[in-house]
């Protein structure tokens, strides 16, 4: 290996190292501000002087709801992904082999609902929510969640299945298979990596989600980790709970980063399908 070649090797790992750095280094300081105790929250040192976990102890306090708020967060993102998957699977499938005029619009305007703001939404379906007696539900949160997710989710798949042969389901069709049963016993199980990616971003960005949770909840008992966390109180009024609020930010955080160790060998081959035949 010349010179030449080293340091261009070396100047990739240094970009990696820094970009990785540049990606980490807010979680990191998340979590060993959360690490602190109130009367050293705002120390600038990388390392903690004192380990505490008063912080967490706080974000547990009876009075603060979180460990509802983190279920809430659970069973809206978890259903979201479920039927975003669900229906997204069997269109993305029509949408990669069947035939019809205007398909490029119809996936056009599929992946330009998922870009409209939130914000334009949210007041018409306050009304409407609350015209139908849908406030403080899952549904209020779920609804609305999928007008995002599912186009996200449909576009990802389509790109998928448009990447697998037809060979596969006429060679299955062959041997005797509906085409249902194709689709189910052939190409839903070398989808998996696709299906499982997209269940990944899905679930992500409902878990996120923000603003309608905020808007279609107004019972503690039923908001989300997100809106419960920016409504944590200090001890009193004028207090702002930083450390309470950076130890839930770890622990709304620990789920979405455990999802991704455990199946991060099918994400990556779901992002790199298609890349090589």
């Amino acid at each position: 290996m010349t010179i030449s070649t080293k340091w261009r090797t070396w100047l990739v790992y240094a970009g990696v190292a820094a970009v990785v750095a540049y990606c980490l280094a807010p979680f990191y300081w998340m979590v060993v501000s959360s690490l602190r105790s109130t009367s050293d929250i705002f120390d600038t040192s990388l390392i903690p002087s004192s380990v505490s976990l008063e912080n967490y102890r706080a974000v547990f306090d009876p009075s603060q709801g979180f460990g509802r708020a983190l279920l809430n967060s659970l069973i809206v993102a978890g259903i979201t992904t479920v039927l975003a998957l669900l229906l997204a699977t069997f269109t993305a499938y029509a949408m990669a082999r069947l035939e019809f005029r205007f398909k490029r619009l119809v996936l056009t305007l599929i992946i330009s609902i998922s870009m409209f703001p939130v914000v334009s939404i949210v007041v018409p379906l306050l009304k409407l929510f609350t015209d139908i007696g849908w406030i403080n539900t899952y549904q209020a949160m779920i609804v609305p969640s999928m007008s995002f997710a599912l186009p996200l989710a449909v576009w990802n798949l389509t790109t998928f299945f448009r990447q697998m042969p037809d060979e596969l389901e006429q060679a299955a069709m062959i041997d005797g298979c509906t085409r249902g049963q194709a689709f189910r016993k052939v190409i839903i199980p070398l989808a998996a990596p696709g299906i499982f990616t997209t269940a990944i971003i899905t679930f992500i960005a409902a878990w996120n989600e923000f603003l309608i949770a905020l808007s279609m909840t107004n019972k503690p008992n039923m908001q989300t980790a997100p809106v419960a966390i920016s409504k944590f109180s200090g001890a009193t009024q004028f207090e702002t709970p930083f450390g309470s609020q950076m130890a839930a930010g770890v622990l709304v955080t620990i789920p979405l980063v455990v999802m991704v160790l455990l199946f991060q060998r099918r994400i990556v081959a779901g992002l790199t399908a298609g890349a090589a035949k």
